[in-house]
């Protein structure tokens, strides 16, 4: 497994946001966490990444325990994440956006940047290298030097997902990619996500709404409901199960089917 997550808890002033989660994510797989609103899954995404401290339980990647590590240092470790809300420097270009996203990877100080240093020459060298991939594999070449503002919205979830790679993540963390994106748009990105995994050999932890897109791309599918695992199993089982049923569209729905 690339990733465990065991008794993962948080707890808000008593409100229960996650539940003690079992998670297992295996490298090479595209798993979707899908839910209704406010059943936890971004707050299980900030567990992970070490943006919120977890009330109880501890998080495992390739073997080793990050519970409570600095989201810098998970990111280092291999694990790229994206947000609900696109998190964009506006007034700054593509390029720069992307640069900025490879800062963890260099080591270059203060000193080595004013003085120009051997160090830096090759930090710079690298960032611009891996700037140049990133543009290609997100299709934003010919936008590299406008300006973040000036992008469509698909454009910038495009960008969003592209300062996540920089860092060559093994796993990457999908928040709502396509939220609030036209159906073409949303198409475009689960192209952009179906060849992450399948040309570049990422593994990939989607939370989505948009089900026809989980049941298109995903390999498994775990569903959260108060902050709890309800179902967790193939496209095809979660969409005839009578709890996820249920916990989208209520017990009538259920007693109408029958």
């Amino acid at each position: 497994m690339l990733l465990q997550a065991r008794g993962l808890s948080k707890n808000f002033s008593g409100l229960v946001a996650v539940n003690s989660v079992d998670l297992d994510v295996a490298e090479g797989e595209l798993l979707a966490i899908v839910g209704p609103n406010g059943a936890g899954k971004s707050v299980l995404f900030a567990l992970i990444s070490g943006i919120m401290k977890a009330t109880g339980g501890s998080v495992y990647f390739r073997g080793e325990e990050i519970t409570g590590l600095k989201p810098h240092l998970i990111a280092r470790k291999g694990i790229g994440r994206t947000f609900q809300t696109t998190a964009l420097f506006n007034q700054l270009r593509v390029v720069d956006n992307l640069a900025i996203g490879y800062r963890m990877r260099t080591s270059s100080g203060l000193f080595s940047t004013l003085l120009r240093t051997g160090k830096w020459r090759e930090d710079t060298r690298r960032t611009m290298t891996r700037v140049a991939e990133v543009l290609e594999i997100i299709g934003l070449k010919e936008k590299a030097f406008h300006f973040a503002s000036t992008l469509t919205q698909a454009e910038q979830r495009k960008l969003a997902i592209g300062i996540a790679l920089m860092g060559y993540p093994k796993l990457l963390l999908l928040d709502e990619p396509t939220g609030g994106l036209t159906e073409e748009d949303t198409r475009e990105i689960s192209g952009l996500i179906a060849r992450l995994h399948k040309d570049l050999k990422i593994t990939i932890c989607l939370i989505e709404h948009k089900m026809r897109m989980v049941m298109e791309l995903a390999q498994r599918i775990v569903v959260l409901n108060f902050g709890s695992i309800i179902a967790e199993g193939a496209p095809e089982k979660i969409a005839r199960d009578p709890k996820v049923i249920e916990a989208y569209l209520g017990v009538e729905h259920i007693a109408d089917s029958q």
